[in-house]
């Protein structure tokens, strides 16, 4: 696949570059142009890493906003027919100059030190995959930090030893190019839950997975109540289809428990919010929507099974 756009920095990219940083986008130039403004001013040498934006078949020209907020970086621009964020992270990943593979997404802004604390851990093992911390930013909206709040007690949940990881959520994870095209990159069926799906197929090589807290991307995205809930929808879908693809091949990496943790620990996560009774409705409304895409999605496959031979 050849770069819709390129810069003159992007073309002379090498062997030499150690870091392809990788952006699926899909109608979010605002966001797009936030992210790529903050690895603008990461405390990283520029000439050792490129940026790939991938445009997942979005409506949006992004010409502009990637020629002008990527003023000074390495960078390409994709264009693809829409296929999901997994299948667009193949994609940037195809042309790819970088030794080392930085994912994150369109709407995450990473601090400063993201990449070296990326580089630290990935010279130790180039087995490694390597996720970082994600903070929502976005605090007064309160479906974000619920959104958020999730994730994180997931991830407390699954990365309770942070040196040996299941759970590396998709935008905020680095790895060697070699060792990701060895393990098949992600796996474009999946429209969520390619990152449960890459570190279990991660995982079952024998190569580790750790968390790198230093590694920091500011979360800005905007919800509300239809959009929470299509997400959460969107994810109990990616849990059966995970959870179908695991038993069908007979293996299954999830830890029992995570439901009774969030119980547990609920009430103690929200005391610290800002709008505690809120966030708790919001909780059991995940709950009913992670189950009912589950179920959507496990009554959907039945029936096309019973409908193609």
């Amino acid at each position: 696949m050849l770069p819709l756009w390129q810069n003159d920095d992007a073309i002379k990219a090498d062997s030499n570059t150690q870091f392809s940083i990788i952006i699926p986008t899909y109608n979010r130039p605002c966001q797009l142009r936030a992210c790529l403004q903050a690895l603008a001013r990461l405390d990283y040498p520029s000439e050792r890493f490129e940026v790939i934006v991938v445009d997942d078949g979005g409506t949006d020209r992004l010409d502009t906003v990637v020629q002008e907020a990527g003023a000074g970086l390495a960078i390409r621009l994709l264009h693809r027919e829409n296929g999901g964020p997994a299948a667009a992270r193949n994609s940037g990943a195809a042309i790819a100059c970088g030794k080392y593979l930085a994912f994150t997404d369109d709407d995450c802004c990473p601090r400063s030190g993201w990449l070296a604390a990326f580089e630290r851990k990935l010279q130790e093992d180039h087995r490694c995959l390597v996720g970082g911390r994600t903070v929502n930013v976005l605090t007064e909206n309160v479906f974000a930090n619920t959104s958020q709040l999730i994730i994180d007690m997931a991830c407390a949940h699954y990365n309770a030893n942070p040196d040996r990881a299941f759970l590396l959520p998709s935008n905020n994870l680095a790895l060697s190019a070699a060792t990701f095209a060895a393990v098949g990159g992600f796996s474009a069926e999946f429209r969520t839950a390619e990152d449960r799906d890459l570190c279990a197929r991660w995982s079952r090589r024998g190569y580790p997975l750790l968390v790198v807290p230093d590694a920091v991307v500011e979360h800005a995205h905007v919800l509300n109540l239809s959009s929470f809930l299509r997400q959460h929808l969107g994810y109990g879908r990616g849990a059966w289809r995970f959870l179908e693809a695991q038993r069908q091949k007979g293996q299954s990496t999830i830890q029992d428990g995570f439901y009774w943790r969030v119980l547990r620990e609920l009430p103690e996560r929200l005391a610290a919010q800002q709008h505690p009774v809120e966030v708790a409705a919001l909780v059991a409304v995940w709950q009913f929507a992670n189950l009912g895409g589950f179920l959507l999605e496990a009554v959907g496959q039945a029936m096309r099974r019973k409908v193609l031979p």
